[in-house]
């Protein structure tokens, strides 16, 4: 099965953690998003980010998610990465397996993201439930 949803970020702390040579840094992102589509609830992450001196960005992350797949509830994990360049992050999402509780225990897939530099962005996801 497939989902697509779109995602408006409500929450942005992002915090440096280690200035390194040349200008690149490493930073840390708490971040709260609000999906709506196949996917309707809310995801919080944990994401780490190494920007370049150009300003372009690696990032990885693990974001929660607690709502809804079509008439399902319940909560997963996600894992990400991702780059930036430009005024675009894009990059794959995949379920972390064993993560998935209540009604979505054995939600197992992968997919796509992408947002533009803004507070919104869409993402899509392959998916099966066990």
């Amino acid at each position: 099965m497939k989902l697509t949803a779109t995602f408006e970020v409500t929450n942005w702390d992002e915090q440096p953690y280690a200035d390194l040579a040349g200008d690149t840094k490493l930073t840390r992102a708490a971040v709260t998003r609000k999906y709506s589509g196949d996917l309707q609830g809310e995801g919080t992450s944990e994401s780490l980010m190494y920007y370049a001196a150009d300003g372009s960005a690696t990032i990885v992350g693990l974001e929660h998610v607690t709502g809804k797949i079509g008439r399902r509830s319940g909560s997963f994990v996600v894992e990400s990465r991702a780059t930036f360049a430009g005024n675009e992050a894009k990059g794959t999402w995949s379920v972390v397996p064993g993560s998935g509780a209540d009604q979505l225990e054995g939600l197992g897939g992968k997919g796509r993201f992408s947002a533009k530099s803004g507070p919104n962005g869409k993402v899509s996801l392959t998916y099966e439930l066990g």
